[in-house]
């Protein structure tokens, strides 16, 4: 355990105690989908602190690792032979089937890290060229697409679409039954949007225990202690942890933006494969922005993970990074051979730096 530059250490370490004491009697197995979330586990150790019978594992809440091989060959293709490309710092070094869109500015090709759509559109407007924006991200990130779209961009300008929805993610991890979930802890930014709402079903249908989490150690500690106690009580429901940034209804004024640009389709997600109504695409009126349209892309395959990979295993939640061969070895932050360890959001690359501190 390493709380030394937390705050509020005394206040987890009594949650800790706490939980010891709730330890159930089965082992039960709690998944959470925000790379935030396995960020604050990992890095200060919170599954060191769990009962042996409590065990986190980390699903897809990295939405670089989960983005389509299709999306990023695309945008390959667009920065070789068509238009600059804009993408944030995690997207860069992210192989497609093949190659990434560093490999293509390393072959002379316009491709810009930026921090945000804003610097983009900064950059577009100062120095015009034909320019696609990679825009990705969950519920969280869609709101800023939208709005840009709204208040009109740089002539020239088009979007790669790539984002994804949570709660039909979950739907699925579900559904698949790859391993026993016990009760889903969910993620703090993207509920801001969309709310504790729409995962009251989820406690409703299935029967599982939910929390929605902040994302301080503290926040992460109160919402297993709640999960324990719904699957003791046989009551499951939606707590939210997070209530000083999460309201019922979320945030209705971004949900409006997302719903006047955007609407649902079907979207491949790499290593789980196509889910239904789990990504964001134009709206017929905004198709036009579309880099697709514009450049008349081909529909492409999606490809698997690399011979070895098993970052669609960890994606599911039925596997550790530890336990993929490549881990560590093959496969580091300077050579990725997996999505999964590209971004800082990634459970390879979280566990990678941080040791993963342990299996709950």
């Amino acid at each position: 355990m390493d709380l030394s530059s937390f705050h509020d250490r005394d206040a987890v370490q009594r949650a800790a105690k706490l939980l010891l004491r709730k330890a159930p009697r089965r082992q039960l197995t709690f998944l959470h989908v925000c790379g935030t979330h396995e960020n604050t586990i990992a890095r200060y150790g919170l599954r060191s602190l769990l009962p042996d019978s409590v065990r986190i594992v980390a699903g897809p809440g990295c939405p670089v690792c989960v983005t389509s091989t299709c999306e990023i060959d695309s945008m390959v293709e667009v920065a070789q032979d068509h238009a600059r490309v804009f993408t944030y710092g995690d997207m860069f070094s992210v192989p497609g089937s093949g190659r990434s869109l560093r490999d293509a500015r390393a072959d002379g090709a316009d491709v810009q890290v930026v921090y945000s759509l804003a610097d983009a559109i900064s950059i577009a407007r100062k120095s015009p060229k034909p320019s696609a924006f990679f825009s990705i991200g969950f519920e969280t990130t869609a709101p800023l697409a939208a709005t840009t779209v709204l208040a009109g961009v740089p002539p020239d300008f088009y979007f790669q679409i790539s984002h994804r929805l949570i709660p039909p993610a979950m739907r699925a991890l579900l559904d698949a039954g790859e391993i026993r979930i016990d009760g889903l802890l969910c993620p703090g930014h993207v509920s801001t949007i969309i709310g504790a709402e729409p995962y009251e079903p989820f406690a409703r249908e299935y029967g599982i225990p939910i929390a929605i989490a902040g994302f301080e150690p503290l926040d992460v500690m109160l919402a297993l202690i709640d999960l324990i106690d719904q699957v003791d009580s046989g009551k499951p429901r939606v707590f939210n942890e997070y209530s000083r940034a999460v309201r019922w209804t979320g945030n209705r004024k971004a949900q409006r933006m997302i719903e006047r640009v955007f609407e649902t389709c079907d979207s491949e997600w790499r290593g789980l494969g196509t889910l239904p109504e789990s990504g964001l695409r134009l709206r017929d009126e905004h198709r036009d922005l579309d880099v697709r349209n514009r450049f008349d892309l081909k529909p492409r395959e999606p490809a698997p993970m690399p011979p070895g990979c098993r970052c669609a295993d960890v994606l599911l939640g039925s596997a550790d990074p530890s336990d993929c061969p490549l881990f560590g070895d093959r496969c580091t932050p300077p050579t990725p051979v997996g999505p999964c360890m590209v971004s800082s959001e990634g459970t390879c690359r979280i566990w990678y730096t941080y040791g993963g501190r342990g299996r709950g």
